[in-house]
C-alpha cells in the first residue's frame, strides 16, 4: 500500500536540510528506494517534508538509515512522529 508521510520539524533550516540530504546521498546502495515524490517546504519555523512511498516498509528502511545520520548531524529527536496516510489514489499529471 502506497503511504503519504508527512514530517513537520521546527527549528529546521534549509542549510541543515541540505547538508542531510548530502550525506544520505553519500551513503553506498539506493538509500531513497521506493519513495515516489518528495517535497520539503520551508516556514517561518522550520521545514515540513511530505513523501510518497510505495510502501510502509521502504519508508521505515530508509527512516532506519536516515536517523544514525541525523544524530551525529546533531538534530534533535522530532516532537511528533511523521504523520502517515494510506494513499487510495495517485496519479502524475502529463503521463
Amino acid at each position: 500500500m502506497t503511504i503519504l508521510m508527512h514530517a513537520t520539524m521546527p527549528g529546521v533550516t534549509t542549510e541543515q536540510y541540505d547538508t542531510l540530504n548530502k550525506e544520505l546521498q553519500a551513503l553506498p546502495g539506493d538509500t531513497f528506494a521506493g519513495c515516489l515524490t518528495h517535497v520539503c517546504v520551508a516556514t517561518s519555523t522550520g521545514i515540513e517534508v511530505y513523501d510518497l512511498w510505495e510502501s510502509k516498509e521502504a519508508m521505515e528502511k530508509f527512516f532506519t538509515v536516515m536517523m544514525p545520520v541525523t544524530e551525529r548531524l546533531g538534530w534533535s529527536a522530532p516532537e511528533q512522529e511523521p504523520t502517515q496516510y494510506e494513499v487510495y489514489n495517485h496519479w502524475v499529471a502529463g503521463k
